[in-house]
């Protein structure tokens, strides 16, 4: 049981690790950080929209008139994408819907 106890005061959370490595929220770092997931999310999120249609990068492509390779960069977080785009690829392409929030 003694481990156990030990084991759990080791384990540190997401918030905790980031503000040690890289930073409290509002650092410069820490908000390179954080823009940099923002536009990974964005690209998983859109990988795995695709995939659960059942499309390819190039047909999704065909459909919202862009490249296999810009649908690529997005999903692999080289590209960033302009939100119309972005819009246009969701609710063309995949027939979804895109929502957006701010958090203030």
């Amino acid at each position: 049981m003694k481990m156990k106890n030990n084991a759990e005061s080791n384990i540190t959370s997401l918030d905790q690790f980031k503000d040690k490595h890289y930073g409290k929220i509002g650092s410069k770092k820490r908000d390179t950080l954080e823009k940099g997931y923002e536009s990974f999310k964005i690209g998983a999120l859109l990988l795995e929209a695709r995939l659960q249609k059942g499309m390819t990068q190039e047909q999704l492509a065909e459909k919202t008139g862009t490249t296999k390779s810009y649908i690529s960069k997005i999903e692999n977080n080289v590209k960033e994408v302009r939100f119309s785009t972005l819009q246009k690829i969701v609710e063309i392409g995949l027939g979804g819907q895109l929502e957006l929030s701010i958090k203030i």
